[in-house]
């Protein structure tokens, strides 16, 4: 019979190199664990999803609020200091179509608007918004808003669908060229 010390060294030893055992397994088999596998990424590259970094999911400003409702392009052009609505391409039909300016501030050109439709026969004004700077309009039919900008120079005056387009029916064309002289003469 072995005496006890080396019973104890054995013991000790079959411990020893079962801890080193166990270890050795949990040391090379362990490494999976932390490796993790998205099937997202394991994708094409551009059907990967976008990784957006953390500062840009802020707007400017820190804290600024987004614009309630829905932001049409045109009240993004409108709401940029300084900015200038884009020429129109054909001509004179497709600028009286789309639009015209008009020297002063939104304010009093919107006043003035607002004036000058209620001269222009068979124009329905049904809703004024004057902080925003457009009137919802029914004329020959047809329902359309239109709408003063600040503009570089002085103030913008165009008629828009629902959606915030241009407008470009007969009867926004028509009621833009009548409001175009309509303001021109009370100018002169």
């Amino acid at each position: 019979m072995p005496s006890i010390p080396q019973m104890s060294r054995r013991t000790m030893s079959r411990t020893a190199l079962g801890s080193a055992l166990l270890v050795a397994l949990v040391a090379t088999s362990g490494c999976s664990w932390f490796r993790k596998t998205d099937d997202l990424y394991a994708q094409a590259p551009q059907n990967r999803p976008l990784e957006v970094p953390p500062d840009l999911d802020v707007p400017a400003g820190h804290g600024a609020a987004a614009p309630a409702g829905s932001v049409t392009a045109s009240q993004a052009i409108a709401a940029a200091p300084g900015a200038a609505p884009a020429p129109a391409t054909n001509g004179a039909t497709a600028s009286a179509a789309t639009g015209f300016m008009v020297e002063g501030n939104r304010d009093a050109v919107f006043a003035r608007v607002d004036a000058a439709l209620a001269g222009i026969d068979g124009v329905e004004v049904a809703s004024r918004a004057e902080l925003l700077g457009a009137l919802d309009i029914n004329y020959m039919g047809s329902n359309f808003l239109v709408r003063v900008s600040d503009a570089q120079g002085g103030s913008y005056v165009s008629a828009v669908d629902p959606r915030g387009t241009p407008a470009n029916s007969e009867a926004s064309t028509r009621l833009i060229a009548l409001l175009q002289e309509s303001l021109a003469a009370a100018a002169n």
